[in-house]
């Protein structure tokens, strides 16, 4: 159904043409059209940060931003739903136009700048959501917070979204927020991280449940920097790592229609990158710390390259725009296959 879909889709506006997908994909959940339109993909359970997954492929954040379509995007077969990044007040993100296909390349560049209705809506959103399914919520500051005070905003967000989150990531990575990937350094970061999981261990305490850290990196990184990196995620004992946000680096696309627009570039392109620094943090963290893999998922073949450089989970965005639902059960097939042969040696 997604091919015939596609065309109509692709003829608009980028952000209008994901606006309207969710609409669709609301309307075909609430009427049933889902459940005859897609096959059910099987399980796959899988156990990561101490949570037990249906299967190991999950959405990335970014595509349900204010999780007000969980339910629906739950139907297509994920094994667990990001949503956000929210911040702690609404804001609405960067001027239009500010999401571009470069469909040659099966990529997408995007400048949102964590559009949102803040964290308030985002939980009585989650509330109300029945899927009993694993939700990660992504969260991240305010434009006009300074870094100074960024631990703030991300504390704030913590303690939001604790009760209804069944794990938590912090965004630092993201292009699109000025200044905001500097927090991925030095003392900058070990103060974030540090005063997140102090917060952590006293939610945990106070409401009887935990609920895992976890940081998302950006692709961008020197091998020096991914090392340091590290090595303060292995002193501050980060549950797990997602590996990895969208590119600056326009090396893949040069030359293509909107290919100097500013914004993270996400998609095909983003997928060799990415995988360099899932296996480096492999190497660099300490074994017990899982790492999710995301960037550049447009096959079942894909997702597996993930697992082989290191990844426990793996997670799909931009190639749901261009293969579409059926991208979610190809992957999970892979991984079955995968790991069938991996306990067949």
């Amino acid at each position: 159904m997604y091919g015939l879909l596609r065309p109509l889709l692709f003829a608009s506006d980028p952000e209008r043409a994901h606006e309207r997908a969710l609409r669709w994909g609301e309307l075909a959940h609430r009427t049933g059209l889902a459940r005859l339109a897609t096959r059910r993909v099987p399980d796959l359970p899988t156990r990561a940060f101490g949570l037990e997954f249906r299967n190991p492929v999950g959405l990335a954040a970014g595509l349900d931003k204010n999780g007000a379509h969980i339910d629906a995007l739950a139907a297509l077969g994920f094994g667990f739903i990001e949503v956000g990044t929210v911040t702690p007040k609404p804001q609405p993100g960067n001027p239009k136009p500010r999401l571009f296909r470069l469909t040659g390349h099966q990529a997408i560049i995007n400048r949102m700048g964590f559009n949102n209705d803040g964290i308030d809506a985002l939980v009585r959103n989650v509330e109300r959501a029945r899927w009993n399914g694993v939700i990660g919520i992504n969260i991240g500051k305010n434009k006009d917070t300074p870094n100074e005070r960024a631990l703030d905003d991300y504390l704030h967000c913590l303690e939001r979204a604790w009760d209804v989150a069944g794990y938590i990531v912090v965004n630092i990575s993201s292009p699109n927020t000025a200044g905001l990937r500097a927090l991925q350094f030095g003392e900058p970061l070990r103060a974030l991280v540090g005063g997140l999981r102090e917060s952590q261990a006293k939610l945990a305490a106070t409401r009887g449940t935990r609920r895992p850290l976890l940081l998302k990196v950006a692709p961008d990184l020197e091998s020096a920097e991914i090392d340091a990196l590290a090595s303060t995620l292995n002193d501050l004992g980060i549950d797990g790592v997602i590996a990895t946000n969208t590119t600056l680096d326009r090396s893949e696309v040069g030359g293509a229609e909107h290919a100097s627009e500013t914004g993270g570039l996400s998609g095909a392109p983003l997928y060799g990158i990415s995988t360099e620094v899932l296996r480096h943090l492999r190497h660099v963290l300490d074994p017990k710390i899982p790492l999710v893999g995301v960037g550049g998922i447009l096959s079942g073949a894909d997702a597996a390259g993930k697992m082989a450089a290191g990844a426990q989970l793996v997670q799909c965005y931009s190639g749901l725009v261009y293969r579409g639902p059926a991208l979610v059960g190809e992957c999970v097939d892979a991984l079955r296959r995968r790991r069938e042969q991996g306990t067949q040696h």
